[in-house]
């Protein structure tokens, strides 16, 4: 009755994804409505009417009385509104347990808590919801495995294009605190591109202590964007492909004298770390777009391993045998079909997953059978009823499946 009773538990990765959510909305909030975050819970969240007490004039947005709504923003705090729309986007890719929006979202709030401790605003609302965010990111972040290409570009796009608003921007409301004066969008702009590259021409220089604060936070935005993109986006794009172009050409090189593994099944990647323990040189087949278990430093090639050019590849001419280990029998039986087809002097073993096809795979021909299930019946059995088991047996067993 209890167990019926009990409400379901709300997933870590949704509940950290909605606090990250209300972080940037407050920190939206606080800036274009100039409302304290703590008012706002007290109005929304606990319903607590007497709020709207404390609303004053000045936290209504100058938009709905005329269109000198930007004279009444504090830009000094701008970039927190700049957080906070950043924080609510990545929410959404936290909800899908993105592993992007888990990276972002760590750089978004140190920024977003880092702002709020210059602005002397360390008790507020924001600040401590922030800093709660960044201690649950880091404790669950088993949470966020899940990768996906586009949505690294989109959040990349999303961060380089509010980085350059907020420069932009910034540039030209503190316009006549730098010198030479920047009183246009495009010196504005190219004075951005120039501070979030850190290449610094030395043309505009601010000479205020605003000025040069600000300009430290654009480099500062800049890099921890930059350095994101590069390790999320383009580092595994680069290095996947710069892998894969290394693998095909220096292990076809090497491949002589090795042994060929078809096959993702816990037997055979079991049968690779043993040959590989032993110093021998193995090449492994998986079919495509199946995830590799195999090490990172294993000779793996995805394909059919019954397709002859695909073996031809895997440099069957020259392997010391072809070893059939798929979790399929009718799999196994193809392989070795073909393997005997393109290069009969290599041997061929096979392994037998369902004893009922023993019979069948043996009609292939292979030149060993291993069956586990054959054995493992039959060396129990013997072991129960007190029979002798030698070394002859468990061979006989293990490689030819006779009981």
């Amino acid at each position: 009755m209890r167990g019926a009773l009990r409400q379901p538990r709300l997933p870590a990765h949704v509940l950290i994804a909605a606090l990250v959510g209300i972080d940037g909305l407050l920190l939206v909030a606080s800036v274009l409505l100039r409302v304290p975050g703590s008012l706002l819970i007290d109005l929304f969240v606990r319903g607590d009417l007497s709020a709207l007490e404390r609303i004053e004039a000045t936290h209504l947005p100058r938009l709905l009385f005329g269109l000198t709504a930007i004279e009444r923003i504090d830009f000094s705090h701008l970039p927190r509104a700049l957080v906070g729309l950043a924080l609510v986007a990545l929410g959404c890719g936290l909800a899908i347990r993105a592993r992007t929006a888990w990276a972002f979202t760590l750089v978004m709030l140190t920024l977003a808590a880092a702002i709020d401790f210059h602005l002397d605003i360390r008790f507020d609302l924001t600040f401590v919801l922030s800093v709660v965010c960044l201690g649950l990111l880091l404790g669950y972040w088993r949470e966020f495995d899940r990768a996906s290409f586009a949505a690294a570009t989109l959040y990349t796009l999303v961060a380089v294009f509010a980085l350059m608003v907020y420069a932009t921007f910034g540039t030209m409301y503190l316009g006549r605190e730098f010198k030479p004066h920047v009183v246009d969008l495009a010196t504005a702009f190219y004075f951005a591109i120039v501070t979030m590259t850190t290449v610094g021409y030395g043309d505009i220089v601010p000479v205020s202590t605003h000025a040069r604060l600000f300009t430290a936070s654009v480099i500062i935005f800049g890099i921890s964007v930059f350095a994101t993109s590069l390790s999320v986006v383009i580092g595994p794009l680069v290095g996947g492909n710069l892998k894969k172009i290394l693998a095909g050409r220096f292990t076809h090189v090497i491949r002589k004298n090795h042994f060929i593994v078809a096959g993702a099944s816990p037997l055979a990647v079991n049968v690779h770390h043993e040959l590989t323990k032993r110093g021998w040189a193995v090449t492994v087949i998986i079919a495509a777009g199946v995830d590799s278990p195999y090490p990172e430093a294993a000779d793996v090639m995805h394909g059919d391993a019954s397709d002859n050019a695909v073996l031809t590849q895997a440099g069957i001419a020259h392997a010391r045998a072809v070893l059939a280990l798929r979790a399929d029998d009718s799999e196994n039986a193809f392989i070795v079909l073909a393997a005997k087809e393109i290069a009969p002097a290599v041997r061929t073993i096979a392994s037998v997953n369902d004893s009922k096809h023993l019979s069948k795979l043996k009609r292939v021909q292979p030149d060993m059978i291993f069956a586990p299930p054959v054995v493992g019946g039959e060396l129990l059995a013997r072991t129960l009823s007190g029979e002798t088991v030698d070394n002859e047996t468990v061979m006989r067993l293990l490689f030819h499946g006779d009981t």
